[in-house]
């Protein structure tokens, strides 16, 4: 098999939240997509079947749970149990983005820590490892037994910051890496680092269990600088957006947001395209149909750094190179079909 030392022990296949991300990531590698059938009953029931044999083959299975959380993990268990029963050798499960890692602690009483119970399920239906990447608690890797590799989206976003100039070395000391939150302040202080910029902090208080957070305070200097917000991932669009007016009202310049995750409809596509933030940069871990007619927001491609990571470890080599080193190829991959800076503004 191409791109991968001509073993043809190796089998990708991709559920139906995934089918765009699979493709990329086998385009990459030089292999065919495996076969496979997801059907949906008019009342609901979902139905999987690999239409081909994976008798001691090591399985690699391409499900991210994003738009539709409850249907896609539950597609992804069916998946598993598929494979296991079809007698694959073993299956590495990949969730380029797991919604429920949010459940990660019981924080008041008489609730579920909902993402070790989606650990426990995974491994009960026969997965064998599992890779995803930014996790929104990293602890959640604690709740499996099986082997994690958690991937970051970080190296991808800093080189597209440079690649569309939004940092060059002649502004690095008029650009800020801004934390949303407390939370989020060890991955802005990574970015920053990697980028040679200054930190920002704000201040967030989330009330309720729904999607809107207020940010009440930015701490640090931001006045006449342009700012960089990262977070994890944006359901709504809010904390973004009103972290952005936060930083307009301290005076800051241009401010753009970098995510690692995606998770928006339309009116959160609406609300970023009215929001005082210049560009939001995503990579495609959850396809986003509305995406695609925004103004501002431009998505790059983690398929090919997953596709690295199933290299690795296919050829039995460690992951965690990838943490240190970014292959020329994955970034060109990645980037292939971005706008350029020029039609960008």
């Amino acid at each position: 098999m191409l791109g991968l030392g001509g073993n043809e022990q190796i089998r990708i296949f991709g559920g139906s939240a995934s089918t765009k991300f699979v493709k990329k990531m086998c385009d990459y590698l030089g292999c065919p997509v495996g076969d496979n059938t997801t059907l949906v009953f008019s009342e609901g029931n979902t139905f999987v079947r690999i239409n081909e044999s994976v008798r001691d083959k090591d399985v690699y299975l391409v499900q991210t749970i994003g738009l539709n959380p409850n249907n896609e993990f539950m597609e992804l268990v069916f998946y598993i149990d598929a494979l296991k029963r079809a007698s694959a050798n073993s299956v590495t499960v990949i969730m380029p983005y797991f919604s429920y890692a949010k459940g990660d602690k019981k924080d008041e009483p008489r609730v579920s820590i909902r993402g070790r119970v989606c650990a426990d399920m995974l491994e009960k239906a026969g997965a064998d490892r599992v890779l995803t990447m930014d996790l929104h608690a990293a602890q959640v890797q604690g709740f499996f037994t099986k082997p994690v590799d958690h991937l970051y989206a970080q190296p991808l976003l800093a080189a597209y910051a440079r690649h569309a100039g939004i940092v060059t070395p002649e502004r690095m000391d008029d650009i800020v890496v801004v934390s949303p939150d407390a939370g989020s302040a060890k991955r802005a202080r990574a970015m920053a680092d990697e980028l040679g910029c200054a930190v920002a902090i704000g201040d967030k208080m989330r009330v309720g269990h729904d999607e809107n957070a207020k940010v009440l305070e930015i701490i640090g200097d931001v006045k006449g600088k342009d700012c960089i917000v990262v977070d994890d991932f944006t359901i709504s669009g809010g904390t973004l957006i009103d972290v952005a007016h936060g930083l307009k009202d301290k005076g800051a310049n241009k401010i753009y947001a970098f995510l690692s995750h995606v998770v928006l409809q339309e009116k959160g596509v609406k609300r970023i395209d009215e929001s005082p933030i210049e560009l939001l940069i995503s990579t495609d871990t959850v396809d986003c149909p509305a995406v695609a007619n925004s103004k501002k927001i431009r998505i790059i491609s983690a398929a090919p750094l997953f596709a690295e990571a199933v290299r690795a470890i296919h050829d039995r080599v460690s992951v965690s190179n990838l943490f240190e080193y970014t292959p020329r190829r994955m970034l060109d991959t990645s980037f292939a079909r971005q706008m350029s800076l020029k039609d960008m503004r």
